[in-house]
């Protein structure tokens, strides 16, 4: 018979396909089992070795065991261990003593299961969001880029749909920009706002350790700032449950689901651009957009955005639920949701933000197309600079509106009943009405002269708004870039 592979075996099972089609490596290893319990090993170190230096019977030898078996992790003998107990960290108790003999009675020693579960979670959530930032960080610079170049291409503006007073591609995508800084900064906030759950105990106050130290107030809180600082984190909650408060994982999944909205509306925004052929997302030289069309060219990339960004936004009404139902202290029908809902929002969200980055960066335009649109329906958003142009040489406004008027009404039943081009100009140049201005015409139609202050805007926003956004991240996106040219 012919041995399994791994891809057999794998394929036999459902495994989620953020982690089997989509996320990055990093992001996937953040929410993995080996970083789980790494980390839980590496806080039941800290917690030893914080210990033995405020006082307690720890020995050099039992935090030497302990240092040496940190990332020797026996899977099957926790998962034996798991099925006796049914308990998850008890299981792993068990197996690291059974790696470190000596350290047994010290491995846990005042903890409740929340100091491993709580706490990994939050330095989960703080390097996810480090893996997260720089590439939503690249996006906007990828996109900045394009704004810039394209800061003067005129462009079809659309209000309800419908075309509207023009502006130029660069000055839409100042619109895009804007909306994912918002998410940028909100995201970046909930990063600095985040804290240490630390060393509190079974209700979070301290009485375990507060015994084991007897009674010394001073040496517990200095306990719980060693640890912390040992985890990197500049600060710990004062108060806690049995659990940090489950608001923080709602907040910051409702940035998630905000940066989510953002990126549902940008893609959104360049598969219409794209039906209209005004603008394509990158496109591989060998890929297929159609199985039965072979001429088509699907914006797959921004219809993958458009479907995990929906995944992001919908999580954040878990965390919502979550927080609302936890009872006094804590429940525990947070631990089974929060599994699912905190890594698929940051993988989701992962490679939602690195989609648009490479989007952005391969963005084709198509000018001509462009002006061809412009060209349909500009006669009719000109008849303002015609009718003022008219009065400047002398005309009468209502006269001069009431035969533009019906010029405009002949163009548009040409256009909407026959199919045919828009010829509001050609009607406008035949009538002898307008001769006074007839030399004017092509100046009155240049695009150019209807987008406002748009490229100063462009111009402005990305010195003043973006770069300064950007300027944290620099070396984090000289490391990505790197990273990138490697692969």
């Amino acid at each position: 018979e012919m041995q399994q592979s791994d891809e057999d075996l794998q394929a036999e099972v459902y495994r989620s396909p953020l982690v089997a089609r989509y996320a990055s490596p990093e992001m996937a290893a953040n929410f993995g089992d080996r970083k789980k319990f790494t980390t839980w090993r590496r806080l039941w170190l800290w917690l030893a070795e914080s210990q033995q230096q405020l006082g307690l019977a720890i020995t050099d030898r039992q935090l030497a065991e302990m240092r040496a078996s940190l990332d020797l992790l026996d899977l099957r003998l926790a998962a034996e261990e798991e099925r006796k107990r049914k308990h998850d960290v008890m299981a792993h108790v068990h197996a690291f003593a059974a790696q470190c003999p000596a350290a047994a009675a010290v491995i846990h020693l005042g903890a409740t299961s929340a100091y491993v579960g709580d706490n990994t979670d939050l330095i989960c959530l703080r390097d996810a969001l480090d893996i997260l930032l720089p590439r939503l960080a690249a996006a906007i610079a990828a996109l900045s880029r394009f704004a810039g170049q394209h800061r003067s291409l005129a462009c079809l503006g659309f209000t309800h749909l419908q075309p509207a007073q023009l502006t130029t591609m660069g000055k839409r995508a100042c619109l895009w920009l804007a909306d994912l800084l918002a998410d940028l900064r909100n995201l970046s906030r909930c990063r600095a706002d985040l804290r240490f759950r630390g060393v509190k105990g079974t209700t979070g106050t301290q009485a375990s350790f507060l015994q084991l130290f007897d009674g010394d107030h001073d040496r517990v809180e200095r306990l719980d700032k060693l640890v912390t600082a040992k985890a990197g984190f500049p600060a710990t909650y004062i108060v806690t449950g049995q659990t940090y408060s489950r608001k923080v994982d709602s907040e910051v999944l409702l940035q998630l689901a905000g940066f989510g909205a953002t990126a549902h509306k940008i893609a959104t925004d360049l598969r219409l651009l794209a039906s209209w052929k005004e603008i394509e997302e990158p496109f591989e030289r060998d890929q297929i957009g159609s199985s039965a069309m072979p001429y088509k060219r699907n914006p797959m990339r921004l219809e993958r955005v458009c479907g995990l960004a929906r995944h992001v936004m919908a999580l954040a009404q878990d965390a919502l639920n979550t927080h609302s139902v936890q009872w006094m202290e804590r429940t525990l029908d947070d631990s089974s949701n929060r599994r699912l809902s905190i890594p698929e929002a940051f993988l989701a969200a992962d490679i939602v933000a690195s989609t648009l980055g490479s989007v952005f960066d391969g963005l084709v335009v198509y000018p001509m197309v462009i002006q061809r649109h412009l060209k349909e329906e500009l006669p009719f958003m000109a008849t303002e600079n015609i009718l003022a142009a008219m009065v400047k040489a002398g005309g009468n406004r209502q006269e001069c509106h009431e035969v533009i008027r019906q010029l405009s009404q002949q163009a548009a039943a040409q256009v909407k009943e026959r199919g045919l081009d828009n010829d509001l100009i050609e009607r406008i140049q035949a009538s002898d009405y307008f001769a006074p201005i007839r030399d004017r015409l092509p100046e009155l139609l240049d695009p150019a002269t209807f987008v406002g202050r748009a490229p100063r805007q462009v111009d402005r926003f990305l010195a003043e708004e973006v770069a300064p956004a950007l300027a944290p991240f620099t070396a984090a996106l000289e490391k990505l870039t790197a990273v990138e040219q490697r692969v």
